[in-house]
């Protein structure tokens, strides 16, 4: 029997012949056939039983009025960062640097080290070289001044990230830094002057401490530098002297640079896995200001990794901090403290290591937090453009996570951003934490060959609606964080004392931006300052549960995260419309619990270890 053309998808001509009678005709020959009749037409939905589809974030929260100013004129800080981009696009000129927020004189006031690049070797065209910067907050606001040279940090280097901790317990903060190389550790010295005022000069120390990464050596013999990118400090073994853990990326040089191309002609940035791995490291505190490589004794030693971020979390419960690691186009890690002392790297097994299909991402910076004050942490990662930011959320109390970027909210705003720093914190202080990416594109000339993605990208803040859902409020929240930039690292603290979260933000080969926070919701806040007893004075891996209006917030203490940046280490937790005092409950690294009950609001308080009850 004749049927349906495939071709033209039209009757055959016997059918079209008698058109009066074409259903019955039809429904004969395809019983005829054999074959099954077709279904009949659904009826219509009445008018008064259909329901709508109204998206379920429709009728939730809606988010407040915030406003963020670009507050960088005026404030001192003229920074301006250098990658050393000549034309031969060598791929350490797409990473850009980040920044560290730290009171590094002790004075109360958050000061600011923003981490420097250089010119490659034969192409020098500035004059002086271009050094980190530190600036020193001088109060008054958003007014900072540069005592670099005074303080010995006007040091040129092919810097990368920085993280900010009081290693030797001497009641200062120290720097590592990381770079194209084995990474410098500034211990901060201070000593009285002739006029009794403290002098602070930082000092290179990494060597004799022991926290220089080795070298690597190529196919021909030819020796090279480690690639150091982001690093935390943390006490792994909770004996009261802090360790160093610090990420490795690849194995490049001038020498072995790869040829790529995105037109088939000229040159293009390259992507890492055309480069061998490079593990990264953890170095154990001995106590007396040096430090012992357990990398491979730890079981820290991977083959496969090409780490950019790192946070510092207690995942597994066990009053240790465990370690995850954003991987760049290799599996992520999760390594988990184990009873011996050693950690166990169980990122497949968490469900962290891939996305939803099983394929390795491009991961950037990272943060962990717990967005729904429930216990449940999430490990948020910042990815490469066409792969979203990832929200792996845990699954009840056990260490498992599941990727929950889109029932979030998050993966369609962010899925052509190329996201590199991402930040949990609470900007409008109602007491839930909010997430910061910033974002923007390796390629300059990206756009030539995928129209939808740019070069320059806007920063993302998404505002946490406490249902599990965040809302794009980026271009609600003033121009500074709407603007289309290079952003890379990023980190959050109270520069002008106001109470709530400023942010500083670097741009590669661009200059940093300090987006000031003008909020004027009345919420209230309280930030807490922890001082630990021993040597780790800042009490890095406590974690504090504060108690206000009948809920729990808790947060630990910790260094890290983000993109090769630091937040301030205190953390600072919104009130909401609560006006009342809170009680906060502190354990101590090592297990140790106190109460600190009737807690002002509207100001930090310093809590010292065996100082409550």
């Amino acid at each position: 029997m004749r049927r349906w053309s495939v071709s033209t998808g039209r009757l055959p001509a016997t059918a079209r012949a008698a058109p009066g009678a074409l259903s019955a005709a039809l429904v004969a020959a395809l019983a005829a056939c054999g074959e099954d009749a077709p279904p009949p037409k659904p009826a219509p939905v009445a008018a008064e039983k259909y329901t709508k589809f109204v998206p379920a974030e429709a009728g939730g929260a809606q988010p407040p009025k915030v406003e963020f100013v670009d507050a960088t004129a005026g404030s001192g800080v003229d920074f301006t960062h250098v990658n050393g981009a000549f034309g031969r696009k060598y791929l350490p000129e797409t990473m850009g640097a980040g920044v560290a927020i730290l009171d590094y004189d002790g004075d109360g006031l958050l000061d600011l080290f923003l981490v420097q690049g250089r010119e490659w070797p034969g192409h020098e065209t500035l004059a002086p070289a271009p050094t980190c910067r530190l600036y020193r907050n001088a109060g008054g606001g958003l007014r900072f001044e540069d005592v670099t040279a005074q303080v010995g940090l006007d040091v040129t280097l092919l810097g990368m990230g920085a993280c900010a901790a009081d290693y030797d317990g001497d009641g200062d903060a120290d720097l590592f830094v990381t770079e194209l190389g084995p990474g410098r550790l500034f211990r901060n010295d201070a000593r009285t002057g002739d006029d009794g005022r403290i002098v602070r000069r930082f000092v290179d120390v990494a060597g004799p401490a022991g926290v220089q990464a080795p070298g690597w050596t190529d196919r021909e013999g030819r020796s090279h530098p480690s690639w150091t990118t982001g690093a935390a400090w943390l006490d792994y073994d909770v004996d009261g002297v802090l360790d160093l853990f610090v990420c490795h990326y690849v194995h490049w040089s001038i020498e072995n640079d790869v040829f790529d191309t995105l037109n088939g002609t000229t040159k293009a940035y390259t992507i890492p896995t055309k480069y061998d791995a490079d593990s990264c490291r953890l170095y154990r505190g001995r106590g007396d200001g040096t430090f012992e490589d357990v990398t491979r004794a730890a079981g820290i030693e991977r083959a496969d990794s090409k780490a950019l971020g790192c946070a510092v979390a207690d995942v597994n419960g066990d009053g240790r901090p465990d370690i995850a690691v954003a991987n760049d186009t290799q599996p992520n890690y999760l390594f988990l403290s184990q009873p011996d002392g050693r950690f166990l790297e169980q990122a497949n097994e968490a469900g962290i290591a891939f996305d939803e299909v099983g394929r390795a991402r491009a991961g950037m910076g990272i943060d962990v937090g717990e967005p729904r004050d429930d216990g449940r942490l999430v490990v948020t990662i910042g990815n490469f453009s066409r792969e979203p930011v990832s929200m792996f959320t845990q699954a009840g109390d056990r260490v498992f996570f599941v990727d929950r970027a889109g029932a979030a909210r998050i993966a369609t705003p962010t899925s052509l951003s190329l996201t590199f720093g991402v930040l949990f914190c609470d900007f409008d202080l109602d007491g839930a934490q909010d997430l910061l990416c910033c974002n923007g594109h390796i390629e300059p000339e990206i756009q030539q060959v995928q129209k939808d993605v740019s070069y320059e990208q806007p920063t993302q803040l998404f505002w946490n609606r406490g249902d599990g859902m965040f809302a794009d409020v980026s271009r609600e929240v003033g121009e500074v964080l709407s603007r289309r930039i290079v952003g890379r690292g990023v980190a959050a603290g109270d520069l002008d004392q106001d109470g709530d979260l400023d942010f500083v933000i670097t741009q590669n080969g661009r200059p940093a931006l300090l987006a000031r926070n003008d909020q004027r919701l009345g919420h209230g806040w309280v930030r807490v300052r922890l001082q630990g007893s021993g040597g780790n004075r800042d009490a890095l891996g406590a974690t504090i549960t504060l108690e206000s209006g009948g809920t729990k917030r808790r947060r630990e203490v910790r260094t890290g995260s983000s993109y090769l940046s630091q937040c301030d280490v205190a953390p600072t937790f919104g009130l909401g419309r609560s006006t009342g005092p809170v009680d906060v409950e502190v354990r101590w690294p090592g297990g140790r619990r106190e109460r600190f009950d009737g807690l002002a609001p509207g100001r930090e308080h310093r809590l010292v270890e065996g100082a409550g009850r």
